[in-house]
């Protein structure tokens, strides 16, 4: 069944087929330089925008990391580059007031900065100072998660790291948060909750990280931040600190504080159904075959994108397969970041797949970024 979603994609001879999807960017392997974290919003007018941040050895020696923002006019199906920046990495798109604005770091684990852009993604504030888009110095880590408006604030997961630490050691969990009415490129208008460090005592002593949460508004109406489970095996695992309604205190407890998630050992976005009925993300979920021939490392198998459904956050349930390639090596559907478009799911992907020079690097080394969207996605079936 999996095979028939990617019928005819496959290489024929030295001739090869486009990846599932639009292509909004592309970037060869012999760049050196990969398609990171995608992100995808939709702005007061109705136009999308999307953007990635480029990592790989192409890049080193940059003291600023490197994006890009796209822009499509006719609901994904054609993409136009609008604007190229510095000290741009691991930032989502997002929409406030009227207003887009982009969040994250302005390297690997550089300073947390936020932009501003007032007519449409085409230019953006920059990150000079605390009264201008530079929220936090030190070192942090991100992706393009949600932000969420709730209580009267803004809330988005970020956390804190440490270069020279081991991947996933340093990493903390902790929430900003700032006024809905505030001017949300100053400093001073966010509150940052304490920081949750890992304990590796958890999930009987097999828990290694945790990462690239998800600020969500529980069914109870209280805050959570979701979090990415770095711990080898199956079932893959999603984490949930709760946090006070003042944003202020951050709390986690590990013998209720786990749940099930297929994919939740990759990057994934939860949304509320606006609806009613739940919540849904999209995640690179792991299949037993797949996670045999690889039973230690289960985020790093990333060639099957599926929609998934819950009633309560805790339980997870798989109502489609979006895309699939049975080659797991270089083939990959990840880091996905989607919306809403009425009863569509529209989406942006890093995905690595067949091009001229013949493929992707390694299926986390992504060279395309591309558009999908998934008509009445409530209506999909397994």
């Amino acid at each position: 069944m999996w095979k028939a979603l990617v019928l005819g994609l496959a290489l024929v001879g030295s001739v090869f087929a486009a990846p599932p999807g639009t292509v909004i960017a592309h970037s060869p392997a012999s760049s050196g330089k990969y398609i990171g974290s995608p992100s995808i919003c939709v702005l007061p007018d109705g136009s999308y925008l999307a953007s990635h941040d480029l990592f790989g050895p192409g890049c080193k020696g940059e003291p600023l990391a490197s994006g890009a923002v796209f822009r499509s006019g006719d609901r994904g199906a054609t993409w136009q580059r609008v604007a190229e920046l510095k000290g741009f990495f691991w930032q989502g798109l997002f929409v406030h007031r009227g207003a887009a604005y982009a969040m994250g770091t302005d390297r690997e684990y550089g300073q947390l900065v936020i932009r501003r852009s007032t007519d449409g993604g085409r230019t953006w504030t920059e990150p000079l100072d605390g009264a201008r888009g530079l929220l936090a110095p030190g070192q942090w880590h991100t992706a393009p998660v949600p932000v969420v408006e709730h209580g009267g604030r803004v809330w988005r997961a970020v956390e804190t790291a440490d270069r020279k630490a081991k991947w996933g050691e340093s990493f903390k969990a902790l929430m900003a948060s700032a006024p809905v009415d505030a001017d949300l490129l100053k400093a001073e208008s966010w509150t940052f909750s304490n920081a949750l460090p890992r304990d590796t005592a958890w999930l009987g002593g097999k828990f290694e990280a945790w990462l690239e949460g998800n600020a969500v508004v529980t069914p109870e109406g209280t805050m959570a931040d979701l979090l990415r489970v770095a711990t080898p095996g199956l079932p893959e695992k999603a984490a949930w600190v709760t946090v006070t309604a003042d944003g202020k205190t951050a709390s986690f407890d590990p013998a209720t504080g786990f749940s099930n998630l297929p994919g939740g050992a990759k990057k994934f976005t939860i949304r509320p159904d606006p609806k009613g009925g739940g919540y849904w993300t999209i995640a690179s979920i792991t299949g037993e075959k797949e996670a045999a021939a690889n039973p230690r490392d289960p985020g790093a198998i990333r060639n099957t994108l599926a929609l998934l459904h819950s009633p309560d956050l805790r339980q997870w349930i798989v109502r489609s397969i979006l895309l699939h390639h049975d080659d797991v090596a270089r083939h990959g559907f990840q880091y996905v970041d989607w919306q809403y478009d009425g009863d569509d799911l529209i989406a942006a992907c890093r995905t690595a797949w067949e091009d001229e020079e013949g493929g992707a690097h390694s299926n986390h080394d992504a060279n395309h970024l591309t558009f999908h969207r998934w008509k009445d996605f409530r209506t999909l079936q397994r």
